[in-house]
């Protein structure tokens, strides 16, 4: 690949930062700076091109279908006014197109190393520690109960019904959480999923043990 002015990488971060301001639903600043730092550290393990995933990294929010319904509109406009050549700018927004989660019956899209890398540094995100705390701040930031009882998780057989999903947040672990362990692509995510995902099942047991505890005359109504 050509040589581009290092500065790309700089005024991209400079842009999503500025336009991550007041993001409270776990896609904010933060989440996209780890995800940045995570695909570079795998793009190095699994030698992809770096440049093509540290923009994708940082870009691969701003036009999110939950915040967005327009595609890669901004991403691609951004990439133009930084001055890139066509065929790279839909290199990159080709690897921002399958990042995203769609569901449990939806197979994974991401086939470039490049791809992969930057859905691998998401989904890492999304489980462990931080993965918590973020699915409870989105739920929170969207309205919806901690859990229900009486709402079964659901695996959604398309991309469709995953998008009009309102369930409760501990659906969402199982809807979406607990199976990214095995829908990762690179060796180097996959070992590091392992013990984020032993987390997640301590969390939930631990969870359930309080709700029973504490609720359970309740949810056998």
């Amino acid at each position: 690949m050509a040589a581009y002015p290092d500065d790309i990488i700089k005024k991209t971060l400079d842009f999503v930062k500025s336009s991550s301001v007041g993001e409270a639903s776990g896609h904010d600043w933060w989440h996209i700076y780890r995800v940045h730092n995570m695909a570079v550290y795998l793009a190095r393990k699994e030698r992809a091109e770096l440049f093509v995933v540290e923009l994708a990294a940082l870009l691969h929010d701003i036009d999110d279908w939950k915040f967005n319904a327009q595609g890669s509109c901004k991403a691609h406009a951004w990439l133009t006014q930084c001055g890139l050549p066509e065929n790279i700018i839909q290199q990159i927004v080709e690897v921002i197109d399958t990042v995203s989660y769609k569901g449990a019956g939806e197979p994974n899209q991401a086939t470039t190393i490049e791809a992969q890398v930057v859905q691998d540094a998401d989904r890492l995100d999304a489980i462990g520690a931080i993965g918590i705390a973020r699915t409870f701040a989105f739920g929170g930031s969207h309205g919806r109960e901690i859990y229900n009882p009486h709402c079964p998780p659901l695996l959604h057989a398309n991309f469709d019904a995953y998008k009009k999903n309102q369930s409760h947040t501990i659906n969402h672990f199982y809807e979406k959480l607990l199976l990214l362990k095995d829908r990762l692509n690179t060796d180097t995510a996959k070992a590091m999923a392992a013990e984020r995902h032993a987390f997640l099942e301590t969390f939930l047991a631990e969870f359930f043990a309080e709700w029973n505890f504490n609720a359970g005359s309740e949810t056998q109504k």
